[in-house]
């Protein structure tokens, strides 16, 4: 059982503040590894019980067409591939950073920014020192082009959530979108590339690629994608996103929340609806290393959800993965209620 609450200042000359307060509570025997509680003979959930200040942050939109915002924030980034705030879990993971949005520019968005320390899903705290840029431009009724750069310097030990081996800086560009075909039927296409090396400590000489490809069509209520994201990896270095919302990438059973050695290349379908209320959406998947000579193996994933009477959710997950080449299968089943308010 989650709870966050919080409370956000009135303006003020320019000025707003936000606090909030998040706490995780066992209801259960806590028969669970938490990967904090020591019960490592249990199959591994990621949410600790525990509680933590969630946000304490200040934000300063004087300044035309900007905001500076200092503290501890949830950040979120394009589509959350290089950094989130991990939402799907309990604890979610927020920033001691400073982020500055302008807009100043017509049809333009920059992102700037500065991480000092990162408090993870484990309710844990991790130092680094991470600048990033991101800079996007949006086409009328096609898409936006995005560019972007994060330098992530990681100071904890070796262990830990993150440690200095997945230091890395990472330079890229997207462009993703979608066009009016005709007055039923929508086109959705997204296409990327980033390249990525070792940065500060980290005590690997690697560089590694990244290829995010998918097109899809949105028609009478029904939105099919099809696409193939993949992550570089040699053996020795690998593409590495630490401070991304892994969960919603490579399969929702968790299997490749780290880059495995030889690179992932995913494969992936899915269809999406909604039916009286309810969103419903199925993924496919099919993993290979990033040459598709090695199998992983393949995953399907369902989600349903509803809202109601503004205030309440209920959702309905399931994941199976089917793993190849001494992977093991795994199974996950999730049923959650929300209240917001």
């Amino acid at each position: 059982m989650r709870l966050r609450l919080g409370y956000l200042s009135p303006k003020f000359y320019g000025l707003q503040a936000y606090a909030e307060y998040e706490t995780n509570q066992d209801v259960g025997l806590n028969s669970y590894n938490s990967v904090r509680n020591g019960k490592g003979e249990f199959e591994a959930i990621v949410d600790p019980q525990e509680h933590e200040l969630n946000q304490l942050w200040i934000q300063y939109t004087g300044i035309p067409d900007t905001a500076v915002k200092i503290g501890r924030q949830r950040i979120k980034i394009d589509n959350d591939r290089f950094i989130g705030n991990v939402g799907w879990r309990q604890m979610e993971q927020t920033f001691d950073a400073i982020l500055v949005t302008n807009t100043s520019l017509p049809n333009t968005t920059l992102k700037a920014g500065y991480i000092n320390q990162a408090q993870t899903i484990l309710s844990t705290v991790d130092p680094m020192q991470t600048p990033f840029v991101n800079f996007a431009y949006k086409f009328a009724n096609i898409g936006t082009l995005t560019g972007y750069g994060y330098w992530i310097d990681i100071n904890s030990p070796a262990g830990g959530p993150y440690n200095q081996g997945a230091s890395n800086q990472t330079f890229g560009v997207s462009f993703n979108g979608g066009t009016k075909i005709t007055d039923e039927i929508k086109g959705l296409y997204r296409a990327e590339y980033a390249y990525q090396e070792n940065y500060a400590d980290n005590p690997l000489d690697y560089e590694a690629n990244y290829y995010h490809v998918f097109g899809g069509v949105t028609a009478y209520s029904i939105t099919a994608k099809a696409g193939f994201e993949q992550l570089g990896g040699d053996g020795i270095g690998r593409f590495n996103t630490p401070l991304a919302t892994a969960h919603a990438f490579n399969g929702w059973s968790d299997q490749f929340l780290s880059t495995p050695e030889d690179g992932i290349r995913d494969v992936y379908a899915s269809i999406g609806s909604k039916v009286m209320g309810v969103k419903l959406l199925g993924v496919y998947h099919e993993f290979t290393d990033d040459t598709g000579n090695l199998d992983y193996g393949n995953e399907w994933d369902f989600v349903a959800v509803k809202k109601f009477a503004k205030h309440y959710t209920l959702l309905a997950k399931y994941a199976y993965f089917n793993g190849d080449n001494g992977r093991f299968d795994a199974q996950n089943i999730w049923l959650e209620a929300g209240v917001d308010f």
